[in-house]
């Protein structure tokens, strides 16, 4: 029988500004290990911390741009583009244009703080 998720779980989230991370299946919110997915809302000149996760993370944006930095440069994902970032590989996301951006991500497995590895601050 399908299971509905009534709504997500907000979790704190790592960065230089508040960002909303809604949790709607995940270690947190439904139990899920091997797959999480989220909405993220990010202001305007959010930063997080760079991090090496040991999962891969699909996100789709779906409003504003998402920068996502890696060893090689700096992707642009917009409105209606998605991003594949590998586990293992060096990445840092941050929102610097105006009106920040509103993504979702899944991430398989799980996302886990104990896994996403991030650099020190």
């Amino acid at each position: 029988m399908p299971t509905l998720i009534e709504a997500p779980s907000i979790i704190e989230a790592a960065g230089t500004k508040p960002k909303r991370i809604e949790e709607y299946a995940g270690r947190v919110n439904s139990g899920h290990s091997a797959v999480s997915v989220a909405r993220m809302k990010s202001p305007e000149g959010w930063v997080e911390p760079g991090q090496r996760p040991e999962f891969e993370e699909i996100t789709v944006v779906l409003a504003g741009m998402l920068r996502v930095e890696h060893e090689g440069g700096a992707l642009d994902v917009r409105a209606g583009q998605a991003v594949v970032t590998r586990a293992g590989e060096w990445i840092r996301y941050s929102t610097p244009e105006a009106g920040g951006a509103e993504y979702v991500a899944v991430c398989l497995p799980a996302f886990s703080p104990d896994t996403v590895h991030r650099d020190p601050e």
